[in-house]
């Protein structure tokens, strides 16, 4: 026999004694019919109608060097499932040095495997620094060819036991890199489009000071493992884990006996729904490939059984200010139930959707004036494996469990288990069960649930708790005391009520939102002097707004700073027939009204500050005013500007109407002695007939003796 000097091998690592705990039989092994006690085989994968394997048996396939340790070299080879024959997998795939282990693509035709970086020096010359790395080859017209190394592959330390996951996204490996968590830890890249991105440690919730290696995924992302590092039976055992959402590992989780026993277990591979598979094993002196049936499934992880919330709060911010003596805010929630008040409480029969509204309504008519908030609402229970059971029962009571009510939109619950915690089982959706003795136990529910569409499975599993009492008297005070109402959570707060098309116009709220009254909506332009504007009065002016969002012209009437100065207008306009009027909050657009809006805002537009009180002679803020206003004509050469003047109801209304006609024509005066065109100016007195407030108290008053420039 010619001897190798010196070649690196895929680590099988040491045995380190661990307490042996007693184990349920969750699985039933046998030792597959190609095992040899003359040769080792491990690491197998599903390919086809077969398994890929790692062997380094002594046949023809191939050439008798040997390792130091009287090993034979390792090649990849094939075994069918019809008659476990063992041939070489591909000819063009093997070297001179060890082959494998390989996992494939989903469709078989990307291979993913380990060898000597350096396959091109002689076997007798091979160098320390020669280490294992990982290739890929793709199959062309029945031949593996385009073969390409991974690009983290080093001189400085091996880079083995590939493992692709079946959505092709993540290659997962074991590396013995010197800045790890020692010895050989697990990493993983994920596939940016045309590269594999930096490969990321998959930290110390996995990884150990030992040896971590051999990794496989299942349809979920789940990761099956070999350790020596975390506490088992002995030697490697195989360990489970998945990412969290937060995208941490999640504790790894030891397999049952008798796939883990005091020996080196490792490089495991199951069927998507972990009914079977295969793993390596060295418990009969040499590694050899087990079959194991999955007996009752284990539950590797699950999460307490959360209650779904179908009460909720809802909340007004009162950012806009509504007038509770004419407007109500009134909440509609979608499923034919309403409630007012700026702050509500719903209960929801069930998951579903809603449109959920709340709208400023008229205490006088009941027609809507403003909506302040709007949005579709997609109830949904939590996506969990649901136990439906009592609180408590009594000892030798048989007790209902329901797990049929768990669903999961798009797809499909394959299978059911039940560990009950008193070490009995069950697969059936419903069942009733007895338990024997007084305790507390927690059942727990795991589902496979597929996906209809990708076809991906997953595992689901729920734990609830349950007390059994001897003492029908203790059992009812137990009752009565977690006998607890529907929790009430804010709407705003759940993650399982997804909020679309969302609406709110304190949200929106900005220093340019003003609030416009709409007497009407039309998909095509009208003129003003249409049949519909017909009862509208001369003191209004239309204006039209083409809305873009909605493909839609609106006709406007008034457009004021807040939303009950619109109010008034409102009222009126209702009562002379113009039903659909409504009030929508709009941002201002055009410079020119943002310019003037600012001008309004910085000075105010209260008579009382314009004028000496009860005349029609200006004060020296008023004329202030209307110098930078005479800045804003010459800055807008087009525009046209109303100046209209309002007073309270206080005295007669011809004494009002007086007054602010005069008003009106001693600020167009003004500007048009220093310089503006009187033809740009259109005064305007409206005495008392456009109130913005109302006129019980002077508060309100105040507010309706003003000044509103307008530009036309």
């Amino acid at each position: 026999m010619k001897r190798l000097r010196y070649f690196p091998v895929l680590l099988i690592l040491l045995v380190i004694p661990h307490l042996a705990e007693a184990q349920v039989e969750s699985y039933t092994i046998k030792k597959t019919r190609f095992s040899s006690k003359n040769s080792d085989e491990f690491s197998p994968v599903y390919y086809k109608d077969g398994l890929v394997f790692c062997s380094n048996m002594s046949r023809s396939l191939v050439k008798n060097y040997l390792t130091p340790d009287d090993k034979g070299l390792l090649n990849i080879v094939f075994a069918d499932t019809l008659n476990w024959k063992v041939r070489l997998f591909a000819r063009e795939l093997r070297t001179m040095f060890n082959d494998g282990p390989a996992s494939f693509s989903r469709n078989g035709d990307t291979v993913y495997f380990s060898r000597n970086i350096r396959t091109d020096v002689n076997r007798d010359d091979a160098s320390p620094r020669n280490k294992l790395g990982i290739f890929t080859s793709v199959l062309e017209d029945g031949t593996w060819g385009k073969i390409l190394d991974f690009r983290f592959n080093n001189e400085y330390y091996n880079i083995t036991t590939p493992f692709i996951s079946p959505d092709g996204k993540r290659l997962f490996f074991a590396a013995e890199n010197p800045e790890g968590m020692g010895g050989t830890d697990i990493y993983y890249c994920d596939w940016k489009g045309d590269y594999w991105d930096d490969p990321v440690n998959m930290g110390p919730e996995v990884n150990t000071k030992g040896n971590e290696s051999y990794p496989t995924v299942n349809s979920e992302g789940g990761v099956f493992f070999s350790s020596d590092g975390h506490p088992g039976l002995g030697g490697k055992d195989i360990f489970y884990t998945r990412q969290a959402d937060d995208g941490k590992w999640l504790p790894p989780v030891h397999l049952n006996a008798p796939v883990n026993s005091k020996y080196d277990d490792f490089s495991l591979v199951a069927d998507p729904m972990m009914n079977s598979g295969y793993f390596a094993t060295n418990r009969e002196g040499t590694l050899d490939i087990y079959k194991f049936r999955t007996n009752v499934p284990q539950l590797f992880y699950c999460d307490r059984q959360r209650e779904n919330q179908y009460c909720f709060s809802f909340s007004d911010n009162d950012k806009i200010f509504v007038d509770t003596r004419y407007l109500e805010l009134l909440w509609n929630f979608g499923d034919g139930s309403t409630a007012t008040g700026p702050d509500a409480e719903h209960c929801f029969k069930g998951p579903g959707k809603y449109q959920v509204r709340l709208d400023a309504r008229d205490k006088k008519t009941g027609h809507v004036v403003f909506t302040k908030l709007a949005f579709d609402l997609d109830l949904r229970d939590i996506e969990q494996s649901v136990i439906l059971s009592p609180l408590s029962a009594m000892a030798g009571e048989q007790v209902t469990l329901d797990g049929l009510t768990s669903s999961f939109e798009g797809s499909t619950v394959m299978n059911y288990t039940w560990h009950l915690g008193d070490g009995q089982y069950s697969k059936e959706g419903k069942l009733q069960h007895t338990f024997d003795r007084a305790g507390d136990y927690d059942i727990r529910l795991g589902l496979k649930v597929r996906n209809d569409k990708t076809g991906v499975i997953r595992e689901l599993c729920s734990v609830k708790p349950i007390k059994i009492f001897n003492n029908a008297g203790e059992k009812e005070a137990f009752d009565r005391q977690n006998a607890e109402p529907a929790p009430v959570v804010d709407i705003f707060e759940y993650n399982h009520a997804v909020k679309t098309n969302r609406y709110s116009a304190e949200d929106e709220l900005s220093g340019f939102a003003v609030y416009r009254l709409e007497i009407l909506r039309s998909e095509t332009q009208l003129d003003k002097n249409d049949e519909a504007f017909r009862k509208l009065p001369g003191k209004y002016i239309l204006k039209e707004n083409f809305l873009s969002e909605e493909n839609i012209y609106s006709y406007t009437v008034a457009e004021e700073h807040t939303l009950m100065a619109t109010y008034p207008s409102y009222r009126e306009l209702a009562e002379l027939g113009f039903t659909d009027a409504k009030v929508y909050q709009a941002e201002v657009e055009d410079a020119a009204e943002r310019e003037l809006n600012n001008l309004e805002k910085a000075f105010g537009v209260s008579a009382d500050a314009l004028f000496v009180r009860n005349t029609q002679t200006l004060s020296s803020t008023g004329t202030q005013l209307l110098d930078l206003v005479m800045g804003f004509m010459a800055k807008y050469p087009a525009i046209r500007l109303q100046i209209a003047c309002h007073s309270d109801n206080t005295g007669s209304a011809a004494a009002n109407l007086t007054l602010t006609n005069r008003r009106a024509e001693t600020m167009v005066n003004y500007l048009v002695i220093n310089g503006v065109n009187r033809n740009r100016l259109v005064p305007m007195g409206l005495g008392g007939t456009m109130p913005i407030a109302p006129n019980y108290q002077e508060s309100d008053r105040k507010n309706n003796r003003r000044v509103d420039f307008t530009i036309l």
